[in-house]
């Protein structure tokens, strides 16, 4: 193990065993910014589009041209971006009680969804308005070490099945990530057998990690959060949903109301820091992966057991990291706040977080509340302990974070 009373020695060792890894990872950063910058001059992105609107929001340009730029982005056919979708979940939610009716079937090809979706689907608690209230039925199928379980997916396919769900992210679990063209062979198999299926991914902290997105291998619809990834860190609030116009159209009426959809809805305030979070966001999450890299090869040299780990593929943005004891998890994501811009004197706590079943310890010194492109590190009290940390708007602010929390914990690990 590497003396840990020179915990700069051990991350200037980590930094020159990644080089490579970190210039891949600047070449995407170039290649996606380039994508970005050839669509915001095809829709002709002018200061215009960042005016704000009132009332019902008609004809209003910034929205129009920001849903169009999103669409052609994730080469698809139409898109939902809005700062009044609270959420990731709030996304989510809209899809999925605008493509299940009464007595259909959800099935989860990624085990069980995210723990703030456990009441939305009826899984767990008792909040009113779930879509098992609606009558809609719920399964899972578990994952190989690998990945998908195709066979074991299309073997549970019923009639009364609907949509099928893909969570990109491992959320609070260890199984593996799912790269977009890792998720290719469900949607081909799925297709060819039951073509009115919805296939839908749940793509938060996903964009901009590859050179794909789930679109691109016949998703229908996919979801994600503003103040993750893809608002690169300027987005104040908001999510967006892309897809196909046949699933758009049904998910639009959960947005406002049946037969008004999403030609209204205004924003009081300035479209600016959505379009420019978009331009920002390859380099962002560049940054984010970077950390992420770090943190993994630092843990690994320490010892202990990081998801994913440092030599393996990535599809998203989040670093998990295996503390083992609950004082190790709780020191750590202290040692994040502490190393924060914002709130740096907040001591986090375990509490009782709405939305999960455990509780949840949470760092977040963030400029945008609850913004986990911004460095954050938190998870739910429960065996084995796992510290998932997300972020990092720049690589020298993640830097720092890691050397003071190691200083801090020296005497645990």
């Amino acid at each position: 193990m590497t003396d840990m009373k020179n915990p700069s020695v051990l991350i200037a060792e980590c930094e020159s065993a990644l080089k490579d890894r970190f210039a891949a990872l600047e070449a995407r950063e170039e290649r996606l910014t380039a994508r970005v910058l050839d669509l915001f001059a095809e829709e002709q992105v002018a200061l215009r589009h960042f005016n704000s609107t009132n009332g019902y929001g008609y004809d209003d340009q910034g929205r129009d041209t920001l849903e169009r730029l999103y669409a052609k982005l994730f080469r698809t056919e139409a898109a939902i971006v809005r700062p009044q979708i609270a959420s990731g979940t709030h996304a989510l939610s809209m899809c999925l009680f605008g493509l299940l009716r009464p007595g259909d079937h959800l099935l989860s090809a990624t085990e069980k969804p995210y723990d703030t979706m456990d009441e939305v689907i009826g899984i767990a608690g008792d909040a009113p308005g779930s879509l098992k209230e609606m009558g809609v039925t719920f399964s899972s199928v578990p994952m190989t070490e690998t990945g998908i379980d195709v066979p074991a997916v299309l073997a549970v396919i019923r009639p009364e099945t609907r949509v099928i769900l893909t969570q990109r992210s491992r959320g609070y679990a260890l199984r593996p990530t799912v790269a977009p063209e890792d998720m290719a062979p469900l949607f081909r198999a799925v297709k060819a057998v039951r073509p009115d299926i919805f296939l839908m991914v749940d793509n938060c902290y996903g964009e901009f990690v590859c050179d794909e997105e789930p679109l691109f291998y016949g998703a229908d619809v996919m979801a994600g959060s503003l103040i993750k990834n893809i608002g690169g860190g300027l987005a104040p609030t908001g999510g967006y949903i892309a897809g196909t116009e046949a699933a758009i159209r049904r998910v639009e009426a959960r947005l406002t109301a049946p037969g008004i959809g999403r030609e209204v809805g205004s924003y009081a305030g300035s479209y600016r820091p959505f379009y420019q979070g978009l331009f920002m966001a390859p380099h962002t999450v560049c940054e984010a992966l970077k950390v992420s890299l770090l943190t993994a090869a630092v843990f690994e040299r320490l010892g202990m057991k990081t998801v994913p780990a440092v030599d393996a593929k990535r599809a998203d943005i989040i670093q998990a990291i295996r503390m083992e004891t609950p004082e190790r998890m709780v020191a750590y994501c202290q040692a994040i706040q502490a190393a924060s811009p914002v709130d740096s004197n907040a001591v986090p706590e375990p509490w009782d977080m709405p939305g999960y079943q455990d509780q949840v310890i949470m760092a977040a010194g963030t400029f945008v509340a609850g913004a986990s492109i911004e460095l954050s590190a938190d998870g739910p009290m429960r065996d084995p302990y796992v510290v998932y940390q997300q972020g990092g708007l720049t690589y020298a602010h993640g830097k720092i974070a890691l050397r003071r929390a190691l200083e801090r914990m020296k005497d645990m690990l």
